[in-house]
């Protein structure tokens, strides 16, 4: 699977890099695989801004860095649609409509002392996201899995997974697989060191420890979402094991119950799951704290992706590193596959949500709606159904 050169596709303005991402943002319900799902019906079928196998590079790049993946994946699409400038503009645009949203309810929060109810909006938009992230898989794998060694990777990674193993260990474990079935057959001099070295940051991020309780200041708050920003892997619930130890646990900055309350909405808001940050800051903070958490724990993405978006067609011109980031793609699939599965559990739960999935998905194969549309058909379908 060979990745063209980034010359291949005519740059775009940031106008338009600021519109896509600005409305990614504002519809980007679901979580993680419902985003990415979401950018590769809009930029990849739709906008053709790239062809789906740089697509999977670029998503299987974000899985060896530290910080939350879909969020990364703007930055890089935006890198490579208009260059340095784009990469700040996409990235900035996707979190900026979730952070806004997000301080919203954390305002409602601590004025009333309860979280805006969502439920109802929610009940329509997952079965139509279940059918967009589908339609994203089906064609992602058609693109991906085309031999039996990839496939033999992605069904290891969903039983894994399904096993609970860590995502970041099945990773590294896909990746190193097919590495090591390349050199069998053929056992090429490049070495994989490169592409595996960034799993080493798993080791340091669990190594990290936090020293005694510390009395709350602007600074610190920085300080701490930048450290949670530069060495987190994983879901969401390890995001919520950083933030129990140290904010409730440690340093008594919030209590359980706002925690909760903080990870719910960040998950309820369109966009990225970190804007928990941005709750969390307002509510020890104030709106200056709403700020520098983002901020903090943001900033890593963008730098993380800047230092390492160059060596993505370089890993892919070594024919061992090539196979680590197959491997990785394999994997990361066979992870949005799982995400998936657990998505339907939680959204299709009575006769109307499963027809609200059925007829999205025949608007997506049959008239291929766009999936911001879907979206808020099915807000406003869950509104509806909520007053019957």
């Amino acid at each position: 699977m060979n990745s063209p050169h980034s010359g291949d596709v005519a740059r775009g303005s940031l106008g338009e890099v600021a519109r896509v991402f600005l409305r990614l943002g504002l519809t980007a319900f679901g979580g993680p695989a419902a985003h990415i799902a979401m950018m590769e019906d809009e930029l990849v079928r739709r906008r053709r801004w790239l062809p789906r196998e740089e697509f999977l590079d670029l998503l299987g790049a974000t899985h060896l860095i530290p910080g939350p993946n879909s969020t990364e994946l703007a930055i890089h699409l935006g890198h490579r649609r208009a260059g340095w400038p784009g990469l700040l503009v996409a990235g900035t645009c996707f979190i900026i409509p979730a952070m806004l949203l997000t301080l919203a309810a954390a305002w409602a929060y601590v004025r009333f002392g309860t979280l805006p109810q969502a439920g109802a909006l929610l009940y329509g938009v997952k079965p139509v996201i279940l059918a967009v992230v589908l339609q994203a898989l089906w064609g992602l794998g058609k693109t991906a899995l085309t031999t039996r060694p990839r496939i033999a990777v992605a069904i290891g990674a969903v039983v894994a997974s399904a096993l609970g193993a860590n995502e970041l260990v099945i990773l590294a474990v896909a990746g190193s697989s097919l590495a090591a079935w390349l050199h069998v057959r053929s056992a090429p001099a490049s070495s994989p060191a490169l592409v595996l070295a960034p799993f080493a940051l798993q080791g340091a991020a669990a190594s990290v420890t936090v020293a005694a309780a510390i009395p709350f200041s602007l600074g610190s708050l920085f300080l701490f979402f930048l450290k949670v920003g530069s060495v987190l892997f994983g879901s969401g619930y390890v995001l919520l094991a950083f933030l129990r130890a140290d904010l409730v646990e440690r340093w008594g900055w919030l209590t359980e119950a706002q925690l909760l309350d903080a990870v719910a909405v960040g998950q309820l808001t369109p966009g990225p799951v970190f804007t928990t940050a941005t709750f969390i800051g307002y509510l020890v903070g104030g709106t200056p704290g709403a700020g520098l958490a983002t901020l903090g724990i943001f900033l890593p993405a963008f730098v993380f992706v800047a230092l390492s978006g160059p060596l993505v067609p370089r890993l892919r011109r070594s024919r061992t590193a090539g196979a680590v980031l197959d491997g990785v793609n394999a994997a990361s699939l066979a992870l949005m596959a799982v995400v998936t599965w657990q998505l339907g559990r939680a959204a299709l739960v009575d006769g109307w949500t499963v027809a609200l999935a059925v007829f999205g998905a025949g608007l997506l194969l049959r008239w291929r709606v766009n999936s911001a549309w879907l979206v808020l058909g099915g807000a406003a379908a869950g509104l509806l159904l909520a007053g019957l």
